[in-house]
């Protein structure tokens, strides 16, 4: 099979779980944005950026440097088997350390009547950290529909425990008070469901994923386990900072905004329209999924290179229509959030663009990978990191969230530059630089002429933008020569029918 094609299926599958499960889990943004105020919903986007960065640590990088070995050997299991023991270790201390310091953790984050969200958060770090490796042994075994429909069924069961938790209960215990639903029901709760929905979704993922666990003979290889983690140790510098200068902002937000200035309402506004950018998200999500285990698959050909450069021209080319759509239609986009978050969507465009470079740097990030000089994506990681730190000091205190967008952006932006210019030097790709950059200066030419399209009705607005969109992907297509490959679909449709 033509390995863009292979991977373009794979991204399409990975992505359609990805988008119909955020779908899914989009619809309770609006619940909750409605039903708490934004200082409460500050804490959950707290809290949730402190998850992300402790599931990277939780996984140390063992997903990479699993599709490294792995993939040296005939059946990968020895691997899969060190690399899960560790996990499970690791996870169990994780655990009990969290235990012996509940207490100073939850006056920490400023919640010490609530240490059960740090509970539930802990047993869902764990059961995420274990589960890890099943997943990404799913991906490289090129089994993408089970690997969507675990994520969907994920999906589904936190969905229906918010809305069980949020809506149904209070519904009862409102309209029935002979129901006695505070058995199972407090309402004094409130976001603590959201943690337990994540809880139970987690849990759940791990009984169904325990069949492709049990397949594999569990013995720890402690050899193996030393180069694994000396391989992967980088990675983990690198998934931690790629992970901070992500949801850094969050977390030290509350601590950046005078307390006159309400900080928790802020990050609640910066977190509900962070979320709008989450096309973009799920597209660089499913991208990643699917071209980790591909680049180390297709290594060993002749046209590799090649593969790769055409990779990221044509990643590059979609997340510009994706950020063209949404900045376009964001009128419609901003639905998803109660009005009361609306203030905050001046920061959607940086964001868009901010994930976009992620994914970039994400797909240059090969050079070091395949080259085994790991350490040097951790230096560039930590560039970016500090970049993120010293801006969000300077600018999040002046200009409140908007500083924060503005980071993340730069952050991204610089890490993006350095890597294209180490990887020439150590694993050199024919990049089409300048088709790239074309694209990028006339995506953010036409978003520029589009901001003078401001008529006061909205779905005229729209319109008017509308042929600003078909503008670049007919330039694309044309310069591209894709015309010729569009007639032979059409034509292959006309025979069929």
């Amino acid at each position: 099979m033509n390995p863009l094609k292979k991977l373009a299926g794979e991204t399409v599958i990975y992505g359609v779980s990805s988008i119909l499960g955020r779908l899914l889990n989009w619809l309770l943004v609006p619940l909750y944005t409605s039903l708490f105020i934004p200082e409460d919903y500050g804490i959950v986007t707290n809290l949730m950026s402190y998850v992300a960065i402790l599931l990277v640590v939780l996984t140390y990088g063992m997903e990479t440097g699993y599709f490294r070995f792995a993939s040296q050997e005939k059946e990968g299991d020895s691997t899969f088997s060190t690399c899960f023991i560790s996990l499970i270790t690791t996870s169990i201390l994780f655990l009990i350390i969290i235990a012996c310091f509940l207490s100073p953790l939850a006056v920490f984050f400023e919640i010490p009547t609530n240490k059960s969200f740090i509970i539930l958060l802990a047993l869902t770090l764990g059961l995420d950290a274990i589960t890890a490796l099943p997943f990404a042994k799913l991906r490289k075994e090129n089994r993408a529909v089970r690997y969507a429909g675990l994520k969907l069924i994920n999906i589904g069961v936190n969905l229906g425990i918010n809305l069980f938790f949020l809506l149904l209960c209070p519904w009862i215990y409102n309209n029935y008070p002979q129901i006695p639903i505070t058995i199972i029901w407090n309402p004094e709760f409130g976001i603590g469901y959201i943690f337990l929905a994540i809880f139970i979704s987690s849990f759940i993922n791990l009984l169904l994923l325990l069949a492709d666990i049990l397949k594999v003979r569990l013995k720890l290889d402690r050899k193996l386990l030393i180069k694994i983690l000396i391989y992967s140790s980088p990675i983990l510098v690198v998934s931690i900072c790629g992970t901070l200068n992500i949801n850094l902002d969050k977390m030290i937000m509350p601590e950046l905004i005078p307390e006159s200035q309400n900080p928790f309402y802020q990050t609640g506004i910066y977190g509900a329209n962070y979320k709008l950018a989450v096309i973009m998200t799920l597209f660089i999500q499913a991208f990643r999924y699917s071209f980790e285990p591909f680049f180390f698959s297709q290594a060993k050909e002749k046209n590799s290179k090649q593969v790769y450069a055409d990779v990221l021209k044509y990643f590059v080319i979609l997340g510009l229509i994706i950020f063209l759509g949404v900045m376009f239609y964001l009128d419609i986009v901003k639905i998803l959030i109660d009005s009361r978050y609306h203030e905050g969507l001046g920061i959607v465009p940086y964001v868009l663009l901010a994930n976009l470079f992620f994914g970039i740097f994400f797909s240059l990030s090969l050079w070091y990978k395949l080259t085994d000089n790991t350490r040097f994506g951790a230096y560039i990681a930590i560039v970016g990191v500090i970049i993120t730190v010293v801006l969000n000091i300077l600018l999040v205190p002046i200009f409140g969230y908007m500083g924060a967008a503005y980071s993340v952006l730069a952050c991204f932006f610089v890490i993006t530059i350095i890597s294209y210019i180490a990887g020439q030097k150590y694993y050199p790709v024919p990049y089409d630089l300048r088709g790239i950059l074309f694209y990028l200066l006339l995506a953010t030419t036409i978003f520029a002429i589009s901001t003078y399209f401001n008529p006061e009705n909205q779905w005229l607005k729209m319109a008017e933008k509308t042929p600003l969109l078909l503008l670049f992907m007919i330039v694309f297509i044309q310069k591209e020569r894709l015309w010729s490959s569009l007639g032979k679909i059409v034509g292959i449709n006309r025979k069929r029918k």
